[in-house]
């Protein structure tokens, strides 16, 4: 705590670090800071989507893994966008439906992942047991599955087959805001088998 490089390692830091391998956990020898991504530190909201994505790589990740360049890029890239961007809720929604697809959970968003027939321009079910949107007559009465809206499902196309950019073009409602942040970080934690600690942090912050 005393070092003069304990600076180049607050959280939600992007540092470039030398390690020197001892009998017991690394050494960290030198430091430099890459990008601070200041904002995230100064607003507890932002404190909070910070601590949610970094939530999400983690449940993700394992330490006897090797590197995934791709996530990396998406976590700093989403860490940046975050810090400054005016409305980071896009950004949040953007890296979720990305991490899924890069970590091998890619829904199934144009198709019912049980027939397989095209979903239709309707409220559709959607599971994380199935692996994406089931239509009515395949999803009604199963465990595990929630109600998507048309305006829901349309979102979460276009940010998965969208650049950042484009997506930022979308003007969801304040309903399908909603229905989609909660949808996702119940999807997530199905798959994690485990309530996410983050959500309720930044549901406090906003109340």
């Amino acid at each position: 705590m005393r070092s003069r490089k304990a600076g180049h390692v607050e959280p939600f830091m992007h540092v470039s670090l030398q390690l020197a391998m001892g009998r017991g956990p690394f050494i960290v020898t030198d430091a430099e800071t890459i990008d601070a991504y200041q904002p995230l530190r100064e607003d507890l909201l932002l404190t909070g989507y910070a601590s949610y994505i970094i939530e999400l790589v983690d449940r993700f990740s394992y330490e006897e893994e090797g590197e995934n360049p791709a996530i990396f890029k998406l976590l700093t890239d989403s860490l940046a966008r975050i810090a400054s961007s005016p409305d980071p809720w896009m950004g949040v929604r953007y890296y979720e439906i990305n991490l899924l697809d890069l970590a091998g959970f890619r829904p199934h968003l144009f198709h019912c992942s049980n027939c397989r027939k095209e979903i239709k321009p309707e409220v559709q079910f959607i599971s994380p047991l199935h692996g994406g949107v089931l239509c009515p007559q395949c999803g009604q009465g199963l465990p595990g599955t929630w109600k998507i809206s048309i305006d829901a499902l349309k979102t979460l196309r276009h940010l998965q087959r969208s650049t950042y950019n484009v997506s930022m073009r979308l003007k969801p409602s304040p309903q399908t805001r909603k229905e989609l942040e909660t949808l996702m970080q119940a999807y997530f934690s199905y798959l994690f088998e485990r309530k996410l600690n983050t959500p309720d942090f930044i549901s406090n912050v906003r109340n």
